[in-house]
């Protein structure tokens, strides 16, 4: 293995950056469809051995010297976004007409930018570096610095973090609801990487050990927390999830709205399989309503004719508000709450909204070159905060489509809520890896603050989990129907938030702490 180590160590010019992509492609493996988190392995045990060799020239400056660990970051970071989020162009094709020229920009372009992230981790990480365990923990805490930058700035794109990379199943989640996605990035780095401590000798059985430590507890906490902490007793609410599967391009199609609602609405009225116990509350997708409601009574009429007195419907749709006299209306994308008598008794809009797919940044620029957002001319506005939408006396917090990757858009969510409320659309990525990485990181999100996810998605993956990751009931891609499902109960509330956010700091600390002794013991080796 040593052997090995040195020759990647020594690789040079296009060989070294091209293992360096390579490395970072193989890393994908763990990531759903897949799941196979040992590539994950592999990928950081090469990465170290890159940066075991990218040291610059003593004479050079500062930034030069770190130039070489920022490259094989950023080559490293490249791969793993264009092999994670290639599907993303797919957006595109849906009207390619318009859209089909940004292609490049969406498969090779952001993956570029996200990868400077990497790069930063990286030479974060030759900056403390030593041998031995040392670097690992540079390694570690550089890439929990990465990462939390990746999910904060410039609104954020936590999508397919690393720590998604050793929770594919619930057994592997449980850890994630005690130290959070932040903190489980810098735990994974360390347990990732900890094999290239076997091509060198110095903290090799220390290094291996707390790594094998670490992995074997966060299994056994799973263990635990699956079979032996008891779960929460069932809600005797029962969800129905309105699973159509309509293709895009007929959503875009003007003339196809009236069968579009129509299908939503036939769903909504079967009769439960089995003679089950017919639904409290029905749930239908992102955008599922295909005009806007407030101007069409005729629409709320037909909705109360399938309803029940006492049911309730939540339903994505378009909601457009005056900006006043003169001025284009705004539109939000929104969550609608309509009773068994036609009537809109709760609403809830997006607050994080995409970059490019749903606003224009610099939008007057853009718009001055014709450009427009994908998935709304003009683009919608954003609501400030989340309103708590209260169904037959229970609080559901809504997660409008990508909004359910980010831990902060639920920290409001513990002590009023009794389930988190997912609807999304991710036809526009076809069956892709897309909407495979969408369900997971909404899972987390449901063993990170102990509570239930409803989750409606157009064409899938719909489904109930309960507060521990697991799927109550559920339709995989692609499968139109609907699933019923009595809704699980939460766990008792707590500042899981807050918790997690001390684990991530403490995680960072003693990484640090352990990188700094580590590169003081090295550097008076060296002396």
């Amino acid at each position: 293995m040593e052997r090995l180590a040195g020759k990647v160590m020594l690789l040079s010019g296009t060989r070294r950056a091209l293992t360096a992509f390579l490395a970072g492609v193989a890393g994908v493996l763990a990531l759903p469809p897949f799941g196979f988190f040992a590539a994950l392995f592999v990928s950081f045990t090469l990465l170290v051995w890159l940066l075991d060799g990218a040291s610059g020239a003593p004479e050079a400056g500062f930034l030069r010297r770190l130039a070489p660990a920022f490259r094989i970051g950023w080559f490293f970071g490249f791969g793993y976004f264009v092999g994670g989020l290639w599907w993303l162009g797919n957006a595109l094709l849906v009207e390619a007409d318009a859209f089909a020229w940004a292609l490049p920009l969406a498969v090779f372009g952001l993956p570029a930018f996200l990868a400077i992230y990497y790069g930063i981790a990286a030479a974060l990480a030759r900056l403390l570096w030593s041998d031995g365990m040392g670097r690992i923990a540079a390694l570690a805490f550089a890439f929990g610095v990465g990462e939390w930058l990746r999910g904060t700035l410039f609104t954020g794109f936590p999508w397919n973090a690393v720590g998604y990379g050793i929770m594919p199943v619930p057994l592997l989640m449980q850890s994630s609801g005690i130290v959070g996605i932040a903190a489980m990035n810098v735990l994974a780095v360390f347990v990732f990487a900890a094999p290239a401590l076997l091509g060198t000798r110095r903290g090799r059985g220390i290094g291996l050990s707390l790594a094998a430590l670490l992995f074997a507890a966060h299994v056994g906490y799973g263990y635990y927390a699956l079979n032996l902490l008891p779960a929460p007793d069932d809600d005797s609410t029962v969800v129905r999830l309105v699973q159509p599967v309509i293709d895009q391009a007929m959503k875009l199609d003007d003339t196809a709205r009236a069968e579009i609602f129509e299908r939503h609405l036939a769903l909504s009225a079967a009769k439960p399989e089995g003679g089950g116990k017919r639904p409290d509350i029905i749930v239908w997708p992102e955008t599922s309503i295909p005009f806007i409601l407030t101007d069409n009574p005729d629409a709320l009429v037909r909705i109360a004719a399938v309803l029940d007195d006492d049911q309730v419907l939540i339903a994505g749709a378009v909601r457009t508000e005056s900006a006043g006299s003169g001025k284009a209306p705004r539109y939000y994308n929104s969550i609608y709450a309509i009773d068994g008598k036609g009537q809109i008794i709760g609403a809830a809009d997006k607050v994080h909204l995409v970059p490019f797919g749903e606003y224009m940044p610099f939008a007057e620029v853009f718009e001055s070159f014709g450009v427009s957002a994908v998935a709304m001319p003009g683009g919608f506005s954003a609501a400030r905060e989340h309103q708590l939408l209260t169904v037959r006396g229970k609080g559901l917090y809504p997660l409008v489509c990508y909004e359910a990757i980010f831990p902060s858009e639920i920290n409001g969510a513990g002590k009023t809520a009794a389930a988190l409320l997912n609807v999304t659309n991710d036809a526009w990525f076809g069956n892709t890896p897309g909407p495979y990485q969408h369900f997971l990181q909404a899972r987390l999100r449901a063993v990170e603050r102990g509570m239930p996810l409803i989750r409606a998605a157009n064409n899938g993956i719909s489904a109930v989990v309960d507060a521990k990751g697991q799927v109550v009931s559920g339709l995989a891609y692609d499968v139109p129907g609907f699933v019923d499902a009595t809704l699980p109960g939460k766990f008792a509330p707590t500042e899981r938030a807050t918790r997690q956010n001390r684990a991530f700091l403490i995680a960072l600390s003693i990484l640090l702490g352990t990188a700094l002794i580590s590169r003081m013991g090295f550097r008076n080796r060296m002396n």
